[in-house]
């Protein structure tokens, strides 16, 4: 029977691109739920003043909580001329949590007059990973890139329209007119998710 891992998420999009991750590094044998696989339990407010410390308290609550190895992610946008914001606070920037174009839209309006060779931006995740037994490890992913001035493209979610990665493969395009596959090889939670692989592959073996 395969190992179960939870992710401490219902975004369906982050359980497909954890998924593919799992499938690329050959774990097969290692099975991602979600939190609509596993019997609901109280989710701790996300209160960190980190992107690490809003992952570990997911994290360590969905551990505790089903007895499963449990996996979160806290990511963001940091843009440089708002100083590192929205960072934590992305997902809810314009007030109403996880609500994409509302986020996008008072972005843009935040740095309209900002011109476009000082419009650079991050995008960054944490990805926590605890263990039944209480072990913990926490790895920091970054995607360098800049702020357009309109969203484009149809794939991805939150900030993904109006972020065009620096990376050459890219090719000028927005994360979000990016194929999947190409968004993984690329992204910050890609990276981040990468160098989780020696431990999941440590839990696949049970």
């Amino acid at each position: 029977m395969a190992a179960q891992l939870l992710l401490a998420s219902r975004n369906a999009k982050k359980l497909a691109e954890l998924r593919r991750v799992v499938a690329a590094a050959g774990l097969g044998d290692l099975e991602v739920v979600g939190l609509d696989d596993v019997h609901e339990y109280p989710e701790e407010p996300e209160t960190g003043a980190t992107f690490e410390d809003n992952a570990l308290i997911k994290a360590r609550s969905g551990a505790a909580a089903t007895g499963l190895p449990c996996l979160a992610d806290d990511s963001g946008i940091a843009v440089d001329a708002l100083n590192g914001m929205p960072g934590v606070l992305s997902a809810r920037w314009s007030g109403r949590h996880g609500d994409d174009p509302a986020n996008n839209e008072l972005l843009l309006a935040q740095i309209s007059d900002v011109p476009d060779e000082r419009r650079g931006a991050a995008f960054v995740s944490a990805c926590a990973l605890v263990a039944p037994d209480g072990v913990e490890t926490t790895v920091r992913g970054e995607w360098r890139g800049r702020i357009l001035r309109a969203p484009r493209g149809d794939h991805g979610f939150g900030y993904d329209p109006l972020f065009v990665p620096d990376d050459e493969a890219a090719g000028g395009r927005s994360s979000s007119e990016l194929a999947p596959e190409e968004k993984d090889a690329l992204s910050h939670r890609g990276k981040a998710l990468a160098q989780l692989v020696p431990a999941l592959t440590e839990l696949a073996r049970g």
